[in-house]
């Protein structure tokens, strides 16, 4: 389904049943106006509950099933894919924002038509909710939090899906090359750190860690 809205925020949930309720609320509770964003998520071959806690915000979310798991970046290409929208920005299915998030982020950038994406800062909290510490996006940054013009992405040839870690970092060198990430000094996004994160898998970590060296050799990553 083809969005047509201002701005599409991309979710991609992989057995995420503890968390991805969470997240859509954070989303739905945006001070944005809702007519004007809309929520693409995909479901990445899920074998817990992610598709009936998904199926109980009925139509006010977009919903795309992969029938296997087909890791994250694919997953995000996809959504990104299924949109027409202006603006794109991720938010993690272990995650949740501001209700000021979008209203920020796309402000800044209608606002600065010679601007090619903004960041905010986040907060890493634990599993309750606590906040841990607060995040500098332009020093520390993250995959997330970070509002893209959708054809920017599309020139530089959306994720690269062989990353099944640090593509967002693979995406942020290759996007660097010809554009700009600005930065938005507000704490708007929540990082959460538990003990099923993705990037707790050390091994692969390193493997992709390695990967990105060669692929970008000379270049900062």
């Amino acid at each position: 389904m083809p969005s047509s809205t201002l701005v599409s925020v991309i979710v991609a949930a992989h057995d995420e049943e503890r968390y991805v309720g969470r997240c859509i609320r954070s989303l739905l509770a945006q001070r944005f106006p809702r007519d004007k964003f809309d929520i693409i998520v995909v479901d990445d071959g899920s074998t817990d509950r992610t598709d009936a806690i998904l199926a109980t915000f009925g139509d006010s979310i977009i919903v795309l099933r992969n029938e296997a798991n087909l890791g994250l970046p694919a997953s995000l290409n996809r959504a990104i894919s299924a949109t027409r929208s202006k603006f794109i920005v991720r938010v993690d299915a272990d995650d949740y924002v501001n209700s000021s998030f979008l209203d920020v982020l796309y402000l800044f950038l209608a606002e600065n038509p010679q601007m090619d994406a903004v960041s905010c800062d986040y907060l890493l909290v634990d599993d309750r909710e606590e906040v841990l510490q607060r995040g500098d996006a332009s020093k520390d940054p993250i995959a997330c939090g970070i509002m893209f013009r959708t054809e920017q992405l599309i020139d530089i040839g959306l994720y690269d899906d062989s990353f099944l870690r640090h593509e967002d970092r693979d995406l942020r060198v290759r996007f660097l090359d010809r554009y700009s990430i600005h930065h938005v000094p507000l704490p708007l996004y929540r990082y959460r750190r538990h003990d099923d994160n993705i990037t707790n898998d050390e091994e692969l970590m390193a493997h992709h860690e390695l990967r990105l060296r060669e692929k970008h050799r000379g270049r900062r990553t």
